[in-house]
């Protein structure tokens, strides 16, 4: 007897997005296209996999993503692939090969998966999925502003404005943070025996990371540490308070961290965190900001650019927290067909309801069945109304619409009328969730 297969199922920290839980995504991901297109933002879509070389020199070879954590292979060709692992390199990648920064301005975003073999735990996945938000071409501090603007409306938009908090710093210029590293390390330096193994490791290479360790026991050694701001310029010093002061004229509330770095390099004055204390230690939900350096470092000449990606597992973890937080069913209307001439008919009024009633869900019953079976399903679908043909009705060119969720009386009507009847019903419903 041939022994049976075991099944197969997804990798470890790959996870399926099943039908209960797309609606919550849809709803999510509406509220993140009205907020973008408020603002004149532009979709663009990406490869998933880029050469690998484009990582290394974007985000670093000497750097926990490209040395432990992405997924990299050889082509048939003998080239060197990687499943991206954040989507600034590929966006900024795609606007110079297409010549999208010459003598251009551009708001442009993006969404979709990430890839990073790291150890799964909430709210932190193998593959994940963020929304990058990434702008070219402006110098300013008014569009770091409208970064943060726009991110704060999405907050207001599914109702977790109160539960994040703005975090915001500066960087300076790259030549201010090599004064500052130069002092930071002559610092930490001073006090080696108080770093655990991962703060020693990025004394060589990115010692401003330190800053951000979450090692309790260095709390007191990384507060007493040098602070950046007392080494930035007057150029940085007013990019940075031009920016708080538009914040504050606008009425939105932030918090000065001098802590806050960014983990790659090529980030330069404005930072920024929203961050909760809602979802345990993972708790930054979106980052972002200035990195004009990096244009440079993938051979384009030099610009301007600001953005920020936001994590839309952690985020949607959030949303969910929220008691009102509700989605629309997945099904409006279920058509219960009983009978031959009505499983004829039905098919050809369900397609004429979906012609004529723009956004109607209706899902119709198919593989026959008896009515009650077919009552119990349409129940079960969560839709607001049952339309029920059997044959004596097809004969007379008429439906049944059942109410499903009221106490409503179910009602006997020619096809027309029950048009009619389903468009009210979705004026209603569509004027009710606008406002």
């Amino acid at each position: 007897m041939a022994k049976k297969q075991q099944a197969i199922q997804a990798i470890r920290g790959m996870h399926d997005i099943l039908p209960e839980h797309s609606p919550r995504w849809h709803k999510v991901e509406a509220a993140i296209r009205e907020v973008v297109d408020s603002y004149g933002y532009q979709e663009i879509r990406l490869p998933i996999v880029e050469k690998t070389e484009l990582f290394k020199r974007s985000i670093g070879e000497v750097t926990d993503i490209v040395e432990k954590e992405m997924y990299t292979f050889d082509d048939r060709n003998g080239d060197s692939l990687t499943l991206r692992p954040e989507g600034t390199a590929g966006c900024l990648r795609a606007c110079l090969e297409h010549g999208l920064l010459h003598n251009q301005v551009h708001r442009l975003w993006y969404c979709g998966p990430m890839f990073r073999h790291e150890r799964p735990q909430k709210g932190r996945y193998r593959q994940f999925y963020q929304l990058g938000v990434e702008t070219y071409g402006m110098a300013g501090p008014d569009i770091d502003a409208e970064m943060i603007l726009l991110s704060e409306r999405l907050w207001k938009k599914l109702g977790i404005r109160n539960k994040v908090e703005l975090q915001l710093n500066s960087l300076g210029t790259s030549e201010e943070r090599a004064a500052y590293r130069e002092k930071l390390v002559d610092y930490f330096k001073a006090h080696l025996e108080l770093l655990d193994d991962d703060s020693l490791r990025r004394l060589e290479t990115n010692p401003l990371r330190i800053l951000d360790s979450k090692n309790p026991d260095m709390k007191q050694l990384i507060a007493e540490a040098p602070e950046l701001m007392d080494y930035l310029g007057e150029d940085s010093r007013n990019h940075f308070h031009a920016l708080t002061a538009t914040l504050d004229d606008l009425g939105v509330s932030y918090v000065l961290n001098s802590r806050l770095v960014r983990g790659l390099d090529y980030y330069g004055k404005t930072v920024f965190e929203w961050v909760t204390d809602e979802l345990g230690a993972q708790g930054t939900i979106c980052a972002g900001g200035r990195y004009d350096g990096l244009i440079e470092q993938l051979g384009g000449k030099t610009n301007h650019a600001i953005g920020f990606a936001l994590g839309m597992e952690r985020l949607l973890a959030l949303v969910e927290m929220q008691a009102d937080f509700k989605v629309d069913p997945m099904v409006d209307a279920y058509m219960i067909r009983v009978g031959t001439d009505a499983e004829k008919v039905g098919m050809r009024v369900a397609e004429q309801l979906r012609t004529e009633l723009s956004g109607l869900k209706l899902q119709v019953h198919c593989g026959g069945g008896s009515f009650k079976s077919q009552f119990k399903k349409a129940d079960k679908s969560g839709a607001e109304y049952a339309v029920i043909i059997g044959d004596e009705e097809a004969a007379r060119g008429e439906v049944s619409l059942k109410p499903l969720r009221t106490g409503e009386e179910q009602q006997n009507m020619p096809v027309p009328e029950l048009v009619g009847a389903l468009k009210g019903w979705l004026a209603r419903r569509n004027s009710r969730s606008a406002s």
